[in-house]
């Protein structure tokens, strides 16, 4: 019997190919990228792949054709030529100073010095780095590979740290301009990180870099498509099936719902996040694989330090420009949460160049929604599963009284310091808009929600099995005035000839209190 080998946590080439893990095949796409230009910048959210493509392109320039049998690129490639490599892995490093990068930087200069040799006059890691790569190119006569992996780990680790982020940048830059200054020597440069920082960027020295990571051709370089999905896991869906005691179409439409849906590029289709896909059919279950192996706690910092009205992050639209660099003084925290792959292009307006963004799937709105709970309310990380569970029981069962006075001890319960900023009137109107955003879009996910938001006014239409509920609310003002409103509006009326239950209700929230004031319901 034959049992797949999934490569999960496997970033080398080699080690998959030769111990016989399952291996989506992407070398049609590396023979193209090696084959079509020089100096090339990749970014992919962690854990699509990015390790294993640098990997892949160093099998590839170390000539290892024996590797290659039975892919794409075996009837492209005819010539498998060695080249020298320079492999820069910044990724697992703890980068709290700037010696810290020296030291990484050092470490590898000294690895590649003891094979190409050094030169003593050589000091700075630039001007090392400029030797080395000379030497290896003197030595063999043939231009040298430079891959780096993860370029932006320094600065990502030091994102709310000015000083420290200006430091890693200086010596980032002259290390990276080296890649232009010896374009001579160099056959093939390729970075890849999970952001692009702009404004005084680590690449302003190295203007001929080909950023690949909005390009149509590259768009599937990393990740699963549909197509790979039913070419290398058909069998595991039925398996899957099976398990789940659902059938092959319901299967398949789960894993769509759960796993695919980022878009790097504009209207081509989507991609699945392929370690939480690799993960399910190994243990035969759908869970929140990505989401669980990382915590985005300085996303949600930067969130919060921003005053950022969490209505806009699932519905914001934005240019490329935004898109596709950050700027570390910038107020925007959108192009960070993109770019890390909490959030996608959902459509593209080319008239305009205008990009709407929002989660790409059901892991990432799921778990990145409930891993804010905590950081708006006084409810702990482990709770939060039980107090949500709790709030949708209350919707289901209609008891809508234990569901606003849950709701009341959240806002209660919260530190004055989590809600008030700079501007305590604005930060304290957020603040009650960001908790209910994030409790409807929880409950959202196990009844059927629908928003309607406008200058911190909040429409709100819930639909379970047994009841519909329409709810106002309002700001300093009465919850009278709400329910007098939704009759006004004549909110209920697409609900006239429903036979469910409709509640319509009226709520106000103050922000003397900072809670909710009163509810009334008819």
């Amino acid at each position: 019997m034959n049992q797949t080998i999934y490569p999960i946590g496997i970033q080398n080439f080699e080690k998959i190919r030769k111990d016989g893990y399952l291996y989506v095949d992407k070398t049609a796409l590396v023979y193209q990228l090696a084959n079509t230009g020089s100096y090339y910048f990749l970014s992919r959210p962690r854990r699509f792949g990015k390790s294993l493509l640098l990997s892949t392109l160093e099998a590839y320039f170390q000539g290892k054709k024996e590797l290659f049998e039975g892919l794409a690129i075996a009837n492209l490639e005819k010539e498998w030529m060695e080249y020298p490599i320079l492999h820069l892995d910044l990724n697992a490093e703890k980068y709290s100073d700037a010696g810290a990068l020296e030291s990484i930087l050092r470490r590898f200069l000294n690895l590649w010095e003891d094979r190409w040799g050094k030169d003593d006059r050589e000091t700075t890691p630039s001007d090392r780095f400029t030797g080395v790569i000379r030497r290896a190119y003197e030595k063999t006569g043939r231009r040298v590979v430079v891959l780096v992996d993860e370029y932006d780990k320094p600065l990502l680790q030091a994102l709310e740290n000015a000083e420290l982020q200006e430091a890693y940048r200086a010596i980032l830059k002259a290390f990276y301009g080296v890649l232009k200054t010896m374009d001579g020597y160099i056959r093939l440069a390729f970075l890849t990180g999970v952001t692009k920082f702009g404004k005084v960027s680590v690449f302003s020295d190295l203007n001929n870099l080909d950023d690949i990571s909005m390009r149509e051709p590259y768009a599937a370089i990393c990740g699963i498509t549909e197509a790979e999905l039913l070419t290398y896991f058909d069998g595991d869906i039925h398996k899957l099936a099976s398990s789940l005691e659902l059938t092959y179409d319901e299967t398949h439409s789960l894993l769509r719902k759960r796993y695919d849906g980022y878009h790097f590029v504009a209207n081509v289709p989507g991609i699945y996040n392929p370690f939480s896909l690799l993960n399910t059919f190994k243990y035969m279950r759908p869970e929140d694989y990505w989401f669980e192996t990382g915590t985005p706690s300085y996303l949600v910092e930067l969130l919060k330090h921003t005053h950022y009205d969490l209505y806009e992050l699932a519905n914001t639209e934005t240019d490329a420009d935004v898109l596709n660099s950050i700027d570390s003084t910038s107020s925007n925290p959108v192009p960070v949460i993109y770019q890390s792959g909490y959030l996608t292009i959902k459509d593209y307006d080319s008239r305009f160049g205008i990009y709407k963004v929002g989660f790409p799937n059901l892991e990432v709105e799921e778990g990145f929604v409930k891993y804010l709970l905590p950081f708006y309310t006084s409810v702990s990380a482990p709770k939060t599963p039980f107090e949500i569970g709790r709030f949708v029981r209350e919707v289901e069962n209609g008891d809508y009284d234990a569901f606003f006075r849950r709701l009341q001890s959240f806002f209660a319960d919260t530190p004055y310091e989590v809600i008030a900023g700079q501007k305590p009137e604005r930060d304290t109107e957020l603040h009650y808009q960001n908790v209910l955003f994030i409790v409807f879009r929880l409950i959202g996910l196990y009844a059927k929600v629908e928003y309607h938001t406008s200058n911190g006014r909040i429409d709100l239409v819930v639909q379970t099995d047994r009841y519909i509920y329409i709810m106002e609310f309002k700001l300093n003002g009465s919850a009278e005035d709400a329910l007098r409103q939704i009759d006004e509006k004549r909110y209920a009326l697409p609900f006239a000839n429903d036979g469910r239950k409709v509640f319509k209700i009226g709520v106000n929230f103050s922000s003397e209190t900072r809670n909710i004031e009163r509810w009334v319901v008819e």
